[in-house]
């Protein structure tokens, strides 16, 4: 496990908010939720624990800025360093009392992002990474598989809610083509569980659309420590603003990325 001063400070962070979080799963029938878009919730849960990581990171690390889910940018006096965090990733997984969700946090420095944590609270999974210093899952050093072969394959994807119906026909289009070549596809409600999965060699490969910066800063630091390949959906290096990721071993990526990405106009 990597024992930084960075990452005391952020997997501190993290288990303090996953403690509220495994509190509220535990009575999760009784959860205030608001609607904010249809198939696509917010609970009181989710606003609690970001308030806990701004609080606590911002104390240990005073002057970053910050991305977050549901505060948006808060800029601070310190314009090299900030702070993108996703203080429930998998909420409709929460909701719904399935436990596969994360506090996600990722520091970005210089416009590089530098280190990632990925804490699952439910099951005490705590999935980190820093430049130069490798990937781990709890005392465990990992590294992404090693498979070639897209037929023995098991890839991960994300499927955008009701709110956006519109990108569906496209994703149709993209699983219909995967399906074709892989041993299968899984769907697991949480982008950051599956990037960490990724980088554990437990998934061979990944894709995406419509995500926030939030939803993929700390695994990018995970799949990249543990030796895969990231881009965004159509190859290019967009992944935070973009919306889009691609993961996977050199092979796996080429290949998974050869079906999804959008063809270019001639």
């Amino acid at each position: 496990m990597i024992r930084s001063a960075l990452m005391n400070v952020m997997t501190a962070a993290a288990i303090k908010a996953g403690r509220g979080l495994k509190r509220d799963f535990g009575e999760v029938e009784n959860l205030q939720v608001s609607v904010k878009g249809p198939g696509d919730f917010v609970s009181a849960a989710d606003r609690k624990a970001e308030k806990v990581v701004f609080e606590e990171l911002s104390k240990a690390r005073p002057g970053y800025g910050f991305v977050m889910e549901e505060s948006g940018v808060v800029h601070g006096p310190d314009p090299s360093h900030r702070w993108l965090v996703d203080p429930l990733d998998g909420t409709t997984n929460f909701l719904h009392g399935l436990p596969i969700f994360s506090v996600s946090i990722a520091l970005e420095r210089e416009g590089q992002l530098v280190a990632g944590v990925i804490y699952n609270p439910a099951t005490d999974d705590m999935y980190v990474a820093e430049k130069g210093q490798g990937a781990w899952h709890n005392n465990r050093r990992l590294r992404v598989a090693a498979r070639r072969d897209m037929a023995e394959a098991l890839v991960g994807t994300g499927v955008a809610p009701l709110g956006r119906a519109a990108m569906h026909p496209r994703f149709k289009a993209e699983l219909s083509a995967v399906l074709t070549r892989v041993a299968n596809v899984r769907r697991l409600g949480a982008v950051s569980i599956d990037l960490a999965l990724v980088a554990a060699g437990k998934l061979d490969a990944f894709w995406e659309r419509g995500l926030g910066p939030w939803d993929t800063a700390a695994g990018i630091v995970l799949v990249r420590e543990a030796g895969g390949y990231v881009t965004d959906a159509d190859g290019g290096e967009n992944m935070l603003d973009g919306g889009s990721i691609c993961v996977g071993n050199e092979f796996m990526h080429r290949n998974l990325l050869g079906l999804i990405k959008t063809p270019k106009a001639d």
